[in-house]
């Protein structure tokens, strides 16, 4: 049996093939995974215990337990208990409803078949029941059951075709495999991973060396971080403040109790006895906590859950936003979470990816440059570009050419078929450097499946300039030159990273004829280009240059003739370092940097992905309502320069772009000194502050890298925060994410995240609010993101509609709710100096109750309704005469006969009540009625004087003087709290002029408009 030895964190897993009693001596987790958090049993003590660590719940919980003393309670038990469990009761049917969906997911997943060989026979047996050691078969369009060593599959040479997981974290693995005496490595080749799903495969024997919770997708899956508006923090403030407030307001009242108890409580012990031993200072320590009970209303104990309705109804507002479905892959806006639409009405910064956000990610292959010479562009004999009217197909003489590739330069078709051998070599490069998969469904349809857009799009201009790319296998690479069948042999793949920033591949031709074929970015491949090169390097860079100008996205190719002996000895080298278990990376890192040398340059590459619709015109409105925009991207600077100039981020109006390119922390700090220098005396701490202009700034990876240390953030923020536009480029994933999380260190903004990618991951999760845009690199960001659509444009409307409405309507609903819950409150405190200070009621509990659940549920409830209403499409379908265009209702005040009907219907509906009451006193009076008469006809006789006590007429004038100092109400409801913007006239909705209802408008209310304007003209 063959043994597996994986090391992960100094930890060594051992297992033996298709022996369960071995491998079950080690305990190793089983294939089952749990992602819910309750069960039946743990369910209602974990949900209380979550629910009470609330300070809210958790205060009236004490409040009903000072209910249950009698001697302190005024109030039944019922009036705190009823609304405690309904909230309580609320927060657990939502929980629960979530577990249950996990548990359903984790059933669902548990429950999924396999075959696994047991006993030398194959066996269907559940995911859960799957051990480490097991040996599986997979079969075409399964997912991956467990972290598998592939073992064999039906694919020449074993090769498998697998579509991964929205996770970008899965590329550690280290192991070694002993078999028949002989040692042989294990990295992610040779690994299929759980979430996987096999694709073009018929079948596939794995090895389980991971199961269940210990497989990577679980184990990077992590849990992702609550995020929480600035609302909600307000929210936490306040509520600590008005618990200080209640306080307060008790021991006010506590302290007039003791001072009536001692001046005019004796009185009252003739129908009031007091209890021995009962003086005034029990009385105080009585009442304080009777007036905690009484007073509970001013603290909001169903804040909470009318907050989420508010935010659920907002959201829906969002996924029913026909302004923003995209129609042509039916994608609608989509809110992910519930928690966060306020503050989307509050972001100050915006970060965002460039490729597949701000552009298409739909890669043509535009331009190039081979040997110093230009392809690309059309000119005619005074050399001045001609305007390209037509498109001429001039790869038809070829089988397999794509029909849909256009190049309108012709002379390179031309210079290929003539034999040229650096556009050959260039070609060929091309067709063999490169991780693509071809699939050929029918004869002569040949479909490449590209890790990236970019990859695609040169594998398919070489394949329409004559060399086709076929198929492949682990050693093997099959390309048709110019008709003809090559087989090159696949001796080493030098993969590209974030790091190494290209890409290389080792091939022997059937000559014999060793060579490696690199491409990567200018950067790194002029740095390991042969001193000879120089030149033409020259040449290819004021090309490369002229390429980014036109926001093209480019990279460089190179190519080296190898030596035969010095390839077996460097093969062995090879062996032994990737069969390493320590510093495994390290060792192959220094190997490719030893091979990768002395290259002789070829050329480069232009690929042209277009800007997406509305972009420039988005952008340009989010700067009007002052959101800065940082675009973070992995190009070229001048390629991100470009576009931005294209999108309306850089502008020719600006003062000046300030540019920080050094290679130093020394170099970066003088340069942002320099570009700060007329601001840095005024900002001594990081606040927004205008300069005098507009001001740009563009950075590159390497010296983001440096200023992204300690000693440097600061002075990047200073100033990059005077700046309406930054443009970082050449960013890896981690230095997006730094780059969010040091604005919002220092800065006391709301970020927002927006990209369309795994490498844009990490971003969404550090900012304040991530977006996904669901395009070309499929799902990863979506499913990371607080909030999804198809285009960037859609981006004006969920902050400047839905954002900003969401925000005034939570202000308006928390400045109603605290001034209904301080109005009813301040009405008890009032009456406790007209009642001795002795804990009575002023408003009946019962009446209170059922009108405060009627007006909090009701209004909540008329409000949708009412909106639904008036803002749906069949509103206007039903009444096309009453409801001729969006909008009228508005246009309907304007007229003086509207306001005259809303008048005479008050008093029509007014007047019968009044006199229906008026008649009813007089002709059946109640006893009140009767008395009030009576009290009214006879002079009641003057009471003889008394002079109070002196301290008495001291306690009403302090509670007088009290009760009308500065209070809470203008606190709660001023900017200082909730900031109040002003409401800007709506946009008109319905702007189609052609449509039916538009046509069916009458002229009368136009006409209004138009006198009115008319007579206010003069």
């Amino acid at each position: 049996m063959p043994s597996i030895f994986y090391f992960f964190t100094e930890e060594e897993r051992h297992l033996r093939a298709n022996d369960r009693p071995f491998n079950l001596s080690y305990h190793y987790a089983n294939n089952a995974i749990k992602t819910s958090k309750y069960n039946i049993f743990t369910f209602l003590p974990l949900n209380l215990f979550e629910q009470f660590r609330r300070l809210a719940n958790a205060y009236f919980l004490f409040l009903f337990i000072l209910q249950l003393i009698p001697q302190i309670s005024s109030l039944s038990w019922f009036t705190t208990a009823v609304p405690l469990i309904l909230v309580l009761a609320i927060t657990a049917v939502k929980d629960a409803s979530d577990d249950i969906n996990r548990h359903k997911s984790d059933n669902q997943v548990n429950n999924r078949r396999v075959n696994v060989l047991i006993d030398g026979e194959l066996r269907n047996e559940k995911w859960m029941n799957v051990q480490v050691g097991d040996i599986i078969k997979l079969e075409n369009n399964q997912f991956v059951t467990a972290d598998l060593l592939l073992l064999s599959s039906s694919e020449p040479l074993n090769l498998v075709y697998v579509e991964t997981p929205p996770n970008n974290r899965l590329d550690k693995f280290k192991g070694s495999l002993t078999l028949d005496g002989q040692t042989y490595a294990l990295d992610n080749d040779k690994v299929l991973l759980r979430g996987c799903t096999l694709r073009n495969t018929e079948w596939c024997f794995g090895l389980v060396i991971f199961g269940g919770p210990d497989t990577k997708l679980m184990q990077n899956s992590g849990k992702t971080t609550f995020k929480r508006t600035s609302i909600d923090h307000l929210m936490n403030v306040l509520v600590l403040c008005i618990f200080g407030f209640l306080a307060s307001m008790c021991t006010v009242l506590a302290i007039g109790n003791a001072i009536w108890e001692v001046n005019e409580g004796s009185v009252f012990t003739v129908f009031l006895p007091r209890e021995s031993g009962a003086g005034a200072g029990l009385s105080a320590f009585l009442s304080f906590w009777s007036y905690v009970i009484i007073l509970n209303t001013v603290v909001p104990i169903s804040l909470y859950v009318s907050v989420e309705i508010i935010r659920l109804g907002n959201s829906f507002y969002i996924d029913w936003d026909r302004k923003m479905y995209y129609p042509k892959s039916d994608t609608p806006a989509q809110a992910r979470t519930t928690t966060l639409n306020e503050e989307l009405g509050q972001i100050k910064y915006i970060f965002s990816d460039k490729t597949g956000t701000l552009t298409q990610n739909i890669m043509t292959f535009n331009k190039c440059s081979i040997n110093g010479k230009a392809y690309g562009e059309l000119f005619d004999f005074a050399r001045q570009r001609v305007e390209i009217t037509e498109v001429r197909d001039e790869h038809c003489y070829l089988i397999l050419a794509d029909p849909k590739f256009v190049f309108h330069d012709h002379s390179l078709v031309e210079t290929v078929r003539e034999g040229n051998p650096e556009a050959q070599a260039f070609f060929r490069l091309l067709a063999l450097c490169h991780t693509v998969m071809p699939e050929e469904k029918k004869e002569g349809e040949l479909f490449y499946q590209a890790q990236s857009p970019d990859e695609g799009a040169l594998v398919t201009a070489a394949r329409n300039f004559g060399f086709v790319f076929r198929s492949r296998t682990p050693e093997s690479i099959t390309v048709i030159e110019m008709g003809k069948q090559v087989t090159y042999e696949l001796l080493a793949v030098l993969d590209f990273n974030n790091v190494r920033k290209r890409m290389s591949v080792i091939v022997s031709s059937p000559e014999g004829k060793l060579t490696l074929f690199c491409k990567g970015a200018d950067t790194i491949i002029y740095e390991r280009l042969h001193p000879s090169c120089n030149k033409l390097m020259e040449v290819t860079t004021g090309h490369l240059n002229e390429y980014a100008g036109d926001g093209l996205r480019t990279l460089v190719l190179a190519y080296k003739d190898l030596d035969k002996g010095y390839m077996d000895e460097w093969k062995k080298r090879h062996h032994e370092a990737s069969t390493a278990i320590d510093g495994r990376e390290e060792r192959l890192d220094e190997l490719y940097e030893e091979i990768e040398k002395d290259m002789l340059l070829l050329g480069a590459t232009a690929v042209e992905d277009k800007l997406q619709e509305g972009v420039p015109q988005t952008i340009e409105q989010l700067a009007k309502a002052d959101i800065k925009i940082w675009v973070l991207t992995g190009d070229k600077q001048e390629t991100a320069e470009n576009i931005g100039y294209s999108c309306n981020m850089l502008r020719e109006e600006m003062k000046d772009v300030f540019i920080v390119a050094a290679n130093t922390a020394e170099g970066v700090k003088e340069e942002l000194h320099r570009a700060g220098l007329f601001w840095l005396q005024k900002t001594e701490c990081l606040q927004d502050e205008r300069a005098d202009g507009e001001y740009g700034l563009v950075i590159n990876g390497h010296s983001l890298a440096f200023a992204l240390e300690n000693n440097l953030q600061l002075e990047l923020l200073r100033t990059a925060c005077m700046c309406q536009t930054v443009i970082c480029c050449r960013v890896t994933p981690l230095q997006k994410a730094q780059v969010v999380q040091v604005v919002k260190k220092y800065k006391q903004a709301v970020t927002l995240a927006i990209g369309d990618g795994a490498n844009d991951v990490s971003m969404i999760k550090a900012a304040h609010i991530g977006v996904g845009i669901s395009g070309q690199e499929g799902m990863q960001a979506v499913l990371s993101s607080d909030y999804s659509f198809a285009q960037f444009r859609y981006l004006q409307r969920l902050l400047l509609v839905h954002g900003r409405w969401s925000y005034l309507r939570m202000c308006k609903f928390l400045r109603y709710f605290f001034y209904k819950n301080f109005t009813f409150t301040f009405v008890h405190f009032w009456y406790a100096f007209f009642c001795g200070f002795s804990a009575q009621l002023c408003l009946d509990t019962h009446y209170w109750t059922a009108v405060n659940q009627f007006f909090v549920w009701g209004s909540l409830a008329a409000y949708f309704a009412i909106t639904f209403t008036m803002y749906s499409n069949g509103m206007f379908l039903i009444f096309t005469s009453s409801f001729p265009f969006i909008g009228t209702a508005r246009n309907s005040l304007n007229q003086p006969n509207v306001w005259l009907t809303i008048l005479l219907t008050s008093l029509l509906c007014t007047l019968p009540v009044v006199a229906f009451r008026f008649i009813l006193t007089q002709l059946r009076p109640t006893i009140n009625d009767k008395v009030r008469n009576k009290v009214q006809k006879e002079v009641v006789p003057t009471p003889a004087p008394r002079r109070p006590p002196a301290r008495r007429i001291s306690t009403r004038r302090s509670g007088y003087a009290f009760s009308h100092s500065q209070g809470y109400g203008d606190l709660v409801t001023s900017r200082r709290f909730l900031l109040k913007r002003p409401i800007k006239s709506r946009p008109v909705l319905y702007i189609q002029t052609d449509s039916p209802l538009a046509q069916n408008q009458p002229q009368h209310y136009r006409t209004i408009t138009e006198e009115a304007e008319e007579a206010q003209s003069p």
